[in-house]
């Protein structure tokens, strides 16, 4: 496993730990139905994770390479 900058990684709530702010790893961006963006991954753990983003964030992730885009 490599460590990777999670300051530009895209943080999310993990609703099983009840953790706030955790790096999402393998995220993937797609776009929703009614044309917003989400990211899905998980927290390293194996807990699934999932977040809704604004066009900038999502466009900035997969710029970063953070993110894989799915649209």
């Amino acid at each position: 496993m490599t460590t990777m900058d999670t300051s530009k990684m895209i943080k999310a709530y993990c609703l099983k730990t009840k953790e706030k702010e955790v790096p999402m790893q393998d995220a993937v961006v797609s776009k929703t139905v009614k044309g917003g963006y989400i990211a899905k991954g998980h927290d390293g753990k194996g807990n699934k994770m999932t977040a809704i983003l604004s066009e900038a964030k999502a466009l900035q992730a997969i710029a970063d390479g953070v993110a894989k885009k799915d649209f």
